[in-house]
């Protein structure tokens, strides 16, 4: 995608966020889209101001309890597919290294410490479970990122790594804008396939459980979209949407795991999600 499509995809992100992500936003930024790039420069700086002032109190947990409780929710999580490398290397205790990609999930847009991103978090729990294990995680998100984005740096952003786990975060940005998800089955099929043939192993991460997602009915026919392309390719899936529903189901507060966006994660939810994903790790290579 050519520099200017990247940044006004990443400005109707950001400028959709800041205005509290309703319906029709990019309505609103689109036409800045056909002018020059320095036209995109004022709503990119002020949408990150916003975020930056509200993501002040998310640079840590605001409630542990929260994050504590979306845990307690979620014991037990199972990506329904064996991780062979990931065991190898964690039962060893050989370096491990995992990269993730996405969008601004994986970034983790609105907190300012990147030790507050969910990969980083993962990573330091799997060193908890794992002490013996050299852990890396390379962070390869991207604000405003899609599927054919992701695929587009497959090779640059991921497999240049040489992974031995990849996790792909995906869909959100497909169907989120009032996208859909025809002609993107095989798309993500060709991804795995990438992937796999790489010899690293795979974790599908789909939707988050947000009001701004769950505003669009096309979010289920991507969650199906997901979670078949998992089944088929026999790759582990984990899914972010079943935890935070279920931790809402338990009792959790529907705000306390969501973002002031209503569609990216809050601190405490970054920090359940890392945590939980690093134990389906831990599970699924013993």
């Amino acid at each position: 995608m050519p520099h200017d499509q990247r940044v006004c995809a990443a400005t109707n992100e950001l400028w959709a966020s800041s205005r509290g992500a309703g319906r029709g936003v990019q309505a609103d930024v689109a036409p800045t889209c056909r002018g020059p790039r320095r036209l995109l420069l004022p709503f990119l700086v002020l949408a990150a101001l916003i975020g930056a002032r509200e993501s002040v109190w998310a640079q840590a947990p605001a409630d542990a309890s929260a994050a504590e409780a979306c845990l307690g929710a979620n014991q037990n999580i199972s990506l329904g597919a064996p991780l062979p490398r990931a065991a190898a290397q964690l039962r060893w205790g050989g370096p491990f290294r995992v990269v993730a990609i996405g969008s601004s999930s994986t970034t983790g847009l609105w907190v300012l410490n990147p030790a507050a991103t969910f990969p980083e978090v993962m990573r330091r729990e799997l060193m908890r479970l794992r002490p013996k294990s050299q852990v890396e995680a390379i962070n390869s998100g991207r604000v405003g990122d899609t599927i054919p984005g992701n695929l587009a740096r497959l090779d640059r952003d991921v497999l240049h790594h040489n992974p031995d786990l990849v996790v792909w975060q995906l869909g959100t940005n497909d169907v989120a804008w009032g996208g859909g998800t025809e002609g993107l089955g095989s798309q993500v099929a060709n991804g795995i396939s990438t992937i796999k043939a790489n010899g690293a192993d795979l974790i599908l991460m789909d939707l988050q459980y947000s009001p701004f997602v769950l505003s669009s009915w096309r979010h289920l026919a991507m969650q199906a979209l997901i979670a078949e392309a998992a089944r088929q390719a026999r790759v582990g899936l984990f899914s972010r949407f079943e935890l935070m529903r279920r931790s809402v189901d338990a009792g959790v507060s529907p705000g306390a795991l969501v973002s002031w966006d209503r569609l990216h994660n809050s601190a405490d939810g970054y920090d359940c999600i890392g945590r939980a994903l690093a134990r389906a790790i831990h599970a699924a290579a013993d």
